[in-house]
């Protein structure tokens, strides 16, 4: 994994690429290096079904990608928020997202979320990608806590907290709107930066 210098303001997410070997977590913007282009990345997420549900982007047009990319852009420069584009090191190829924002940043609470896109699923890559970003936030922007939750019945997202150490510490009753327009109950998953480091899957 990469490393950053320190920033002045501690809990500050500063822009960097975190190596996995197979796989490099790039920070998001409109230049990031994608096969085809950052904007027609986040278009080919916005359409799957499952982001769409789960973790919508809205991203319906040319103009629309390029706004969120803008906000990824944005959370980096204030040191608020940390979104990651999963691409495969070999080719480009956009395989997911990762993203980490301070909750209240002054008290060191972040909230991390993810997706990932069909072909690259079933492989364990979101657990990998989300314990390289948790280590991250906590060595090098002193998160204290982070939490992750995710709708009751997207169990896919559970398994994932589970494998990177997230213990499961209750549900948050129509906590949030997902893509289909309901309000959905929550799992909250939580993880201490005291917290030992999970079996290795």
């Amino acid at each position: 994994m990469s490393t950053v210098e320190s920033s002045p303001d501690q809990r500050a997410f500063v822009p960097v690429t975190l190596d996995l070997g197979d796989v490099s977590l790039r920070p998001w913007g409109r230049a990031t290096e994608i096969l085809g282009g950052a904007v027609a990345g986040v278009l080919a997420a916005a359409a799957d079904p499952a982001i769409a549900r789960w973790n919508p982007i809205r991203a319906t047009d040319r103009a629309g990608a390029e706004a969120y990319l803008d906000r990824c852009e944005s959370g980096w420069a204030g040191g608020a928020a940390a979104a990651f584009a999963v691409v495969d090191a070999a080719d480009g190829t956009l395989l997911g997202n990762s993203s980490l924002r301070w909750v209240d940043r002054a008290d060191g609470l972040a909230m991390i979320g993810y997706w990932v896109l069909p072909a690259a699923r079933g492989r364990g890559l979101a657990t990998r990608v989300t314990g390289a970003v948790t280590a991250w936030g906590v060595a090098t922007a002193g998160a204290r806590r982070i939490e992750l939750a995710h709708a009751v019945g997207n169990d896919a997202s559970c398994r994932v907290a589970e494998r990177c150490g997230f213990p499961a510490e209750g549900t948050l009753r129509a906590s949030h709107r997902y893509g289909d327009g309901a309000y959905h109950d929550e799992h909250l998953h939580a993880r201490l930066a005291t917290d030992p480091e999970p079996p290795v899957h």
